[in-house]
């Protein structure tokens, strides 16, 4: 029992909790925001309209689920 604690507070990585694996998931997650980004300021005819569209980008998976979840009545 002694090493077991021994081990999570010398870090071993079989003893550590965390995330790991979701290494693609956060890829496909970066190029959305990239790609959204890109489409939003393309198509902003001012400035400011860029800076929302950016911000935009950076949630529109969140506004996404709450539309599905809405359509499915949920």
């Amino acid at each position: 029992m002694a090493d077991e604690r021994d081990a999570v507070a010398r870090g071993h990585p079989e003893r550590r909790g965390g995330a790991r694996g979701n290494g693609v998931s956060g890829a496909v997650y970066g190029l959305g925001v990239v790609g959204a980004a890109v489409y939003y300021i393309q198509h902003a005819t001012t400035f400011w309209t860029g800076v929302v569209g950016f911000f935009k980008a950076l949630v529109w998976p969140a506004l996404l689920i709450y539309r599905v979840l809405a359509l499915l009545k949920m």
